[in-house]
């Protein structure tokens, strides 16, 4: 149970409380009696899926280890170092012979082809000019501008400067106090006036949208908020109490549904090995020692045994059968040899010369008796 249900204190049961409880858990256990079973039936299939094909996902775990992360990092070294090549063909066969390019030609040519006739040309030609330039430029500035300068603000100041500054102080100076004496001042006092009036009008428009504002709050609190008040007061809130009720109570029952439904769903288990312990497991294992081992020792001792000692036994008469031909075969075949073109003959031995000794190099060892050689060429 949960910590703060647990310390939160027991609340007073009414009757319609006992009253919605015992048909809602009814009604509730008889759903979800089916839908426990079908969900502890989906965890034993779920298990038995789990330990038939935990070897699979170990062998695809070692074979992901073992094959594809070495393959994986060969594939990886071999760009990297295709990488590192293709760089170092980039740096070897572009950079480094731009970089000498501009280092060894450019720079040179640029610096002994270019910068030395213009520094010549610029100390030969446009010094010298340009020092004549201003040397005529400060002679005239000093001698014909500043003089004319001179002269042309004198004469503005005497023909337009002196004018105007009369202009001012006896013309405009005057004209502008009495047109702010008797034009602005006038005006100003009506427009002011004006304002204090259009001021009072919006006063006393102001209090009569606050007196229509306030005319339509009572209305919509009398017609509104007084009848929503009445309705959740009267209607909603009983109503949302009874609702509570009935969630709490069938959040319980759905609770006590799926305990009593687990334990139905354990003894439906219990009952169902039960059954087939007793219906199948039982006579098939009473079939098995009962028939099937006295029927299989039975056929061993009677048939099996008998039988592979039979063929064992026919097998070796075969092969002595096989053997005594065979030596039949190659006897006749040497006794037609020997009537058709005769035996070897035995040689006979030599006699011994005295007075000479015999040696494994000498004539006497290599005496032969004559026709041997020629039967000995012409047996098998």
């Amino acid at each position: 149970m949960h910590p703060e249900k647990a310390a939160r204190p027991a609340e007073p049961e009414g009757c319609l409380t006992a009253a919605v409880r015992i048909p809602v858990r009814i009604v509730v256990l008889v759903l979800v009696v089916p839908l426990r079973l079908a969900w502890d039936a989906l965890v034993l299939a779920g298990a038995f899926l789990r330990r038939a094909f935990r070897p699979l996902g170990r062998a695809l775990g070692w074979c992901g280890a073992h094959v594809l992360t070495p393959l994986g990092r060969a594939v990886a070294l071999t760009a990297e170092g295709l990488v590192t090549a293709c760089r170092w063909l980039l740096r070897t066969l572009l950079l480094r012979p731009w970089i000498l390019l501009w280092r060894h030609l450019v720079v040179p040519l640029a610096v002994h082809g270019v910068a030395t006739p213009a520094a010549w040309l610029y100390r030969t030609l446009l010094a010298p000019l340009g020092r004549g330039l201003a040397r005529a430029t400060a002679w005239a500035y000093t001698r014909l501008l500043a003089p004319l300068g001179r002269g042309t603000g004198a004469l503005l100041r005497a023909l337009l400067v002196r004018p105007w500054a009369a202009l001012w102080r006896y013309v405009a100076v005057p004209v502008a106090a009495g047109t702010y004496r008797w034009v602005l001042t006038p005006l100003g006092h009506g427009l002011a006036l004006l304002a204090r009036g259009a001021g009072k009008a919006l006063v006393l428009l102001g209090r009569g949208l606050l007196l229509l504002a306030r005319g339509v709050g009572w209305l919509l609190r009398t017609l509104l908020v007084t009848p929503a008040v009445l309705l959740h007061r009267v209607v909603l809130a009983p109503l949302g109490r009874i609702l509570a009720v009935l969630g709490r109570e069938l959040v319980d029952a759905l609770a006590a549904a799926w305990r009593v439904a687990g334990h139905v769903s354990r003894a439906v288990g219990r009952v169902l090995r039960l059954l087939a312990r007793n219906l199948i497991g039982r006579p098939a294992a009473w079939f098995y020692r009962s028939v099937c081992t006295p029927v299989g020792h039975l056929v061993r001792d009677a048939l099996w045994r008998p039988a592979r000692k039979a063929a064992a036994e026919a097998g070796r008469a075969v092969s002595a059968a096989l053997a005594a031909a065979r030596a039949t075969v190659t006897a006749a075949r040497r006794d037609a040899w020997r009537a058709l073109f005769g035996g070897p003959r035995e040689p006979e031995p030599v006699p011994a010369i005295p007075g000479r000794a015999r040696n494994l190099g000498g004539a006497a060892s290599r005496q032969t008796v004559p026709g041997a050689a020629a039967e000995s060429e012409i047996s098998p």
